[in-house]
């Protein structure tokens, strides 16, 4: 047995590199020329399909299409189609299946269901040899190699900034991303090395339950917070946007119900604050995430931020469950692969 927490250390700590393996000219030129497909195929509407984790980086996907690109994108029900027998009509449309593993069999299905009814299909995995990848017309590799423990942590990241180069060469026509990309490995030490999540995480060690938030390209950060903290802690934790969080669950918040709340420089950090004043009146415990936030990273454009917003967020959930007895390598009845039908 290893020391618990350190397969998971290890690979959080790796996400800088990751970002530069993935900025590298091969990797970009691979990106681009599926951009360059899909700019000349002209979808004209895009359906991401996913789960766990890589359903939160295809939720950003989603935003990145319809504020960067004018097309109207959502995330597929993978069970309509592997337990109702829909046959939806794709035609018209990209569809994405975004996939660490790419070895789920719903998620391979509805991709090759997509592509028979004549949509262009494109995998986003960390497997580009896996049925996601083969049964797609289009795929992608995030490059993100062996990920150690089972909780995703450099494979959410590696899928953020693959749709993120995806989508920003699509936008050019098949072109190169923008040149502010090149800083995301520098941003992303600086902020794996502050001690802040690990000072933080004590205050949550006897926590009952807790709400993330977040709006705009954040709610994506504030889902997949929650997750690693119910997976690594066995934490109840519910993810709201910020904006659904003020139509009832706001009820809930007290002094004994921590809030973290991912507050960017953006129009999305924005609108979060009636939500924070809200939090105040109420005085819920709230710990921020963002440039002037409690946990502090480097302010960026905000289509770039859940790259960054997420590392110390997975940080504070490593540190909190070490802190409550558990060893976040190994939580307790998952595998690395969850086979969904």
């Amino acid at each position: 047995m290893g020391t618990p927490g350190a397969g998971m250390a290890a690979d959080i700590a790796e996400q800088p590199e990751v970002y530069a393996r993935l900025l590298e000219p091969a990797h970009v030129e691979a990106i681009a020329r599926a951009a360059a497909v899909i700019a000349e195929r002209q979808p004209r509407h895009v359906v991401l399909t996913a789960r766990g984790t890589s359903d939160h980086a295809a939720l950003y996907g989603a935003y990145l299409t319809e504020i960067l690109l004018g097309l109207p994108a959502g995330l597929a029900s993978p069970s309509a189609v592997t337990v109702y027998g829909a046959r939806p009509d794709l035609s018209h449309a990209l569809v994405i299946g975004v996939s660490q593993s790419g070895g789920s069999p719903d998620l391979t299905e509805v991709v090759r269901v997509a592509r028979a009814s004549g949509a262009l299909t494109l995998a986003i995995t960390n497997n580009p040899d896996s049925p996601l990848a083969v049964a797609a017309e289009l795929s992608v590799d995030v490059a993100a190699g062996h990920e150690r423990a089972v909780a995703a942590t450099k494979t959410y990241t590696a899928e953020l900034l693959a749709l993120l180069l995806l989508v920003e060469s699509v936008r050019a026509g098949g072109g190169r991303p923008p040149a502010e990309l090149a800083a995301l490995p520098d941003l992303a030490a600086r902020v794996l090395a502050d001690p802040a999540p690990e000072t933080v995480a004590g205050r949550y060690r006897f926590a009952a339950r807790l709400v993330t938030t977040g709006r705009g390209y954040a709610y994506a950060t504030a889902r997949e917070a929650a997750l690693k903290l119910m997976e690594t802690s066995y934490l109840p934790a519910l993810a709201f946007s910020g904006a659904d969080l003020l139509h009832g669950p706001l009820a809930m918040t007290d002094p004994d119900v921590p809030v973290l709340a991912v507050v960017g420089s953006g129009p999305g950090g924005a609108a979060m604050g009636d939500v924070l004043a809200r939090l105040r009146e109420r005085k819920a415990d709230v710990l921020t995430v963002g440039a002037k936030g409690e946990l502090a990273v480097p302010e960026v454009d905000e289509r770039l931020a859940p790259m960054l917003d997420i590392l110390p967020l997975q940080r504070l959930a490593l540190a909190l469950a070490l802190a409550r007895g558990e060893d976040p390598d190994a939580p307790r009845g998952l595998k690395k692969v969850t086979s969904t039908l």
